[in-house]
């Protein structure tokens, strides 16, 4: 069995998702042979070198997983793009490339964390490729903490803001994308998260069936897509029946 998640966005604000997440770990998550966490893990990352007490608590509980013989793969997202090595080995994790293929159910599936087919969202590609641009990526890495902190507040506040004014169509994956990358990598089936919208989408790559798998957030309530001999089935569960 093959777990996956994404978008948790987990804060110290949130504890009843912190817990929540607690009582994956420790139950469901240790029958897998593998966890994928598929980016914007925590609301907000500043640095491996800025890591609180509340960051390092999750980080013991996916180790306690990871020794348990569960595998732990995660992916940056848009909000915690600047993890880095340094909490994964603390976590006992790899981090996976964004997009990446890899087998499972008996095939070869892409995942991504679905940022980058938001294409119609100029604006965000423009900030995106100039925030994982590697020179930047070094020059945020070596600001003051505070400064980062101020940094990461203002560019919260600003994509919430803009959020809310932009049409739906905008802040959801482009098509034309989908296919394009899909077909890139030669897969039929692609899995990510980024637009809290979860459904499967069934569609056409080269003229042949494949779907789109969006995996939904932590929020109201909490989602995994399980991959097992039955196939791939997404379900939510109550996060405040785990939580309480």
């Amino acid at each position: 069995m093959i777990l996956l998640i994404s978008d948790l966005h987990l804060e110290q604000e949130r504890p009843d998702i912190t817990r929540a997440f607690l009582h994956f770990l420790s139950t469901r998550a240790r029958q897998a042979e593998a966890l994928y966490i598929l980016g914007d893990f925590f609301e907000v990352w500043v640095g491996d070198d800025a890591i609180t007490p509340f960051q390092r608590s999750i980080a013991d509980a996916l180790k306690q997983l990871s020794e348990s013989g569960t595998a732990i793969f995660l992916m940056h997202g848009n909000r915690d793009f600047m993890i880095g090595k340094g909490f994964c080995r603390e976590a006992g994790c790899t981090l996976l490339k964004d997009p990446s293929v890899v087998e499972m159910g008996g095939e070869s599936v892409l995942l991504m964390h679905g940022d980058s087919l938001c294409t119609r969202d100029e604006n965000y590609m423009r900030l995106r490729r100039y925030l994982r641009n590697p020179l930047t990526l070094w020059v945020l890495r070596n600001l003051p903490l505070r400064t980062r902190h101020k940094l990461a507040r203002k560019l919260r506040n600003e994509s919430r803001a803009q959020t809310r004014m932009k049409a739906s169509d905008i802040v959801d994956v482009t098509p034309d994308e989908v296919t394009r990358v899909m077909a890139q990598h030669s897969v039929k089936t692609l899995i990510h998260g980024h637009t809290h919208r979860p459904a499967v989408h069934k569609l056409q790559v080269n003229e042949a069936p494949a779907r789109r798998i969006v995996l939904g957030d932590w929020d109201r309530q909490g989602w995994a897509l399980q991959v097992d001999e039955n196939g791939f089935n997404q379900a939510a569960f109550n996060l405040e029946a785990i939580a309480s």
